[in-house]
């Protein structure tokens, strides 16, 4: 297999060199642990490797932490660490004594379930990263950056990438972003995509909840699917699964804490008012998303029912992706009122608010950007807008008003 460079690899050295510990969370078969391996070799300073996938060193780390750590010594890289919490304290006491940047880099793939050891424990002496399925800037080899809209900024990213149309985007977004895929370790995308839901997912989720119908989940994560890129309709999905409320809504928490899927969440202040309060549901890897709702190929894809969610889906993931591979988080979220205005993205950066619509579309006309005006009288100042499409190159409506194409992400 070609090991992909990541961007998140210089991010990680970096922070590597301040705090004395790392947690790399996401979910599985992303490439956390090979990034983390390939750093290690590089490093060259005799960094221990150990897995908690190994039942018998989890159950050494659960019940003798002192001896664990006395075999696996720093610096080490500790893989699932969420499976044992109680390593957290002994780290917690190494640190205060020691001190020394990097001891200890860990991998987690329920992101929830290890926040709240790691803050309990840890808290000021960690670091936490996210890993997502790769980005477009990953895939194409180019460089990351937090995607912002300042027009000299994109036109650098965009003179790094290399123009594709929109058959070619959405055959990125059908591929997904799967390492496995991406570095032609495994060409057959239904096979892997298929293994990984139940080897992986299926797996995870009955060590969270215990045990489940495999096949009712398989409808539950299906109808989730389909919505993606939509406002989270916890009836819709429970009818479409056979299930209730109640458990649609603890499985949707469940796919969150596996890194899964993330929400992008209404924005709201005292001076707008009739907002809705739904939070919208998206997917961070649109092959899985593609594969789930069964479209055969990247053309049907396209000219299917799907074809403006799942895009929308696959911009939001983008953009979050260009700031969790810094390191950094991404403020953003959608504006959506009860008389149906709405508009796709907000983006809060210093201190003002940047509208933006996401369109199929490689026309489009400035008409799409009148709903911006909505949120002036939000209570931060109205930035820079732009329509996200598949126009072939960055241009503008105005001075206020940007064309960007989405393979420029």
């Amino acid at each position: 297999m070609n090991y992909i460079n990541r961007a998140m690899e210089d991010t990680f050295l970096r922070l590597s060199k301040e705090f004395p510990a790392l947690l790399l969370t996401g979910p599985r078969q992303v490439g956390k642990t090979t990034m983390l391996q390939k750093l290690a070799r590089e490093e060259n300073n005799g960094r221990r490797y150990v897995t908690l996938d190994d039942l018998t060193e989890r159950q050494m780390a659960k019940n003798d932490p002192k001896m664990f750590f006395q075999i696996h010594k720093p610096p080490v890289l500790i893989d699932e660490v969420q499976y044992a919490p109680e390593l957290f304290g002994y780290i917690k006491i190494h640190i205060d004594q020691h001190h020394r940047p990097g001891d200890f880099w860990m991998t987690g793939s329920q992101v929830f379930r290890l926040m709240d050891g790691v803050q309990e424990s840890l808290a000021g002496r960690v670091c936490l990263l996210h890993m997502s399925p790769m980005s477009q800037a990953e895939i194409c080899g180019t460089a990351t950056t937090p995607f912002v809209l300042d027009f000299e900024q994109l036109s650098q990213r965009i003179k790094e990438r290399r123009p594709v149309d929109t058959p070619a985007l959405y055959e990125r977004i059908f591929q997904g972003g799967m390492p496995a895929l991406i570095s032609k370790q495994y060409t057959d995308r239904g096979a892997v995509y298929s293994s990984y839901i139940s080897t992986y997912i299926d797996r995870d989720v009955k060590e969270i909840s215990g045990a489940i119908d495999s096949l009712r989940f398989m409808e539950f994560i299906t109808a989730a699917a389909a919505l993606s890129g939509q406002m989270l309709n916890y009836k819709t999905i429970s009818d479409a699964a056979g299930i209730d409320q109640v458990t649609a809504k603890k499985w949707v928490g469940i796919l969150e804490r596996l890194g899964i899927v993330f929400f992008l969440y209404p924005y709201s202040n005292n001076m707008l008012k009739r907002m809705v309060t739904r939070p919208k549901l998206y997917f961070y890897d649109c092959g899985l998303v593609a594969y789930l709702t069964k479209w055969s190929n990247s053309d049907t894809l396209m000219n299917g029912s799907m074809s403006g969610a799942i895009l929308e889906n696959f911009v939001v993931s983008e953009i979050v992706k260009s700031y969790q591979n810094c390191g950094r988080q991404a403020f953003i979220y959608y504006y959506r009122d009860r008389d149906t205005k709405e508009i796709d993205i907000l983006m809060e950066d210093s201190g003002k608010l940047h509208p933006m619509e996401v369109k199929k579309t490689a026309t489009p006309q400035s008409q799409l950007t009148r709903v911006f005006k909505v949120i002036d009288k939000a209570d931060l100042k109205r930035g820079t807008g732009a329509v996200l499409c598949t126009t072939d190159r960055l241009s503008a409506f105005d001075s206020q008003n940007l064309i960007v194409p989405i393979w420029g992400i």
